[in-house]
């Protein structure tokens, strides 16, 4: 008789292992029999459950590239999307800025009412309040109307969010022009105006036609050929050594033209029908034989090609 034996169990050992492993997982089934241990990619894993979903490396870096590319997705419509907002944020002119566009200026411009004029005109028109929808002819035009000495409107570039500058064009005045006494002054498209910001020209023009005119508008009060005439008889005269001071308009027609000189006391007829040129040597001619005659007349005439009449 063996003192130190153990007690035999009379159950199998087969069954006796089954019940053990049944014990020792019942509360947790965490680890099974034909079941791959994976581990976490946590640095702190406190403990275990039955919900654990514990991923292995491979499955962890799928997870994280199914991730990427659904944030890349988003991401890239967002991009996509701020685009056309940002062209509309960009295009759009909430406040306005001028500049003046000419070199030359002479007088202080009060920038502020032009501004005001282009703000009204945005504001009747809202659509062109984004820069691809501006009209700048129709722009040109109603700025224009208000204030003749503008002559265009370009729209210039954008100096802040929502801030648009313009480029303003004032007219350059080619010979002042005198209407029923009243001080107007004319560009090189015979258009008039009357606010001048510089020097003055050195031509003075009188109007006696008797036509009346109106500021303002497209109308020019002298046709470009009638301009072109006023500049060539000025410039050739001064090239011959003379200085036209006035040139007028005599009542009742708009093809012939006085010019008054610096150096004599008379004036000379000319005809804008007969050139320039021809007509500037003819009075040049005369006026140096009645300086050689010392005779002073009351006016030359060379509307007649090879002729010159005085009285």
């Amino acid at each position: 008789m063996k003192i130190f034996s153990k007690k035999q169990s009379n159950t199998p050992r087969r069954r006796f292992v089954k019940e053990v492993e049944k014990t020792s997982t019942s509360s947790q089934h965490i680890f099974k029999r034909n079941r791959t241990i994976t581990g976490s990619t946590s640095n702190r894993f406190d403990s275990a459950s039955p919900n654990s979903d514990l991923k292995s490396a491979r499955t962890h870096a799928r997870s994280l590239s199914i991730k990427r590319r659904k944030l890349s997705t988003v991401l890239v419509i967002i991009f996509i999307s701020a685009i056309p907002i940002w062209l509309l944020i960009s295009n759009f002119t909430a406040s306005v800025s001028v500049n003046i566009s000419n070199v030359g200026i002479s007088k202080n411009v009060d920038k502020r009412k032009y501004q005001d004029v282009v703000q009204n005109y945005l504001d009747q028109n809202p659509i062109s309040r984004l820069t691809f929808f501006l009209d700048q002819s129709n722009l040109s035009d109603f700025v224009s109307a208000k204030y003749p000495e503008v002559s265009a409107v370009d729209q210039g570039r954008m100096v802040g969010v929502g801030e648009t500058s313009f480029a303003i064009t004032m007219r350059t005045p080619v010979a002042g022009w005198q209407i029923n006494n009243k001080q107007y002054y004319v560009d090189s498209n015979g258009l008039p105006f009357e606010t001048n910001y510089f020097a003055n020209p050195l031509v003075q023009i009188i109007d006696n036609s008797g036509i009346t005119y109106k500021t303002g508008t497209t109308t020019a009060i002298a046709s470009n050929r009638f301009l072109g005439f006023v500049g060539r008889i000025v410039s050739l005269t001064k090239a011959s050594g003379y200085t036209v001071t006035q040139a007028l308009l005599p009542p009742n027609t708009t093809r012939e033209l006085e010019v008054r000189l610096k150096e004599t006391s008379y004036y000379v007829k000319l005809s804008i029908d007969r050139p320039a040129g021809e007509q500037v040597e003819d009075m040049t001619a005369a006026i140096r034989y009645f300086i050689a005659h010392g005779q002073s007349p009351q006016y030359i005439d060379v509307r007649v090609s090879g002729k010159a009449f005085y009285r």
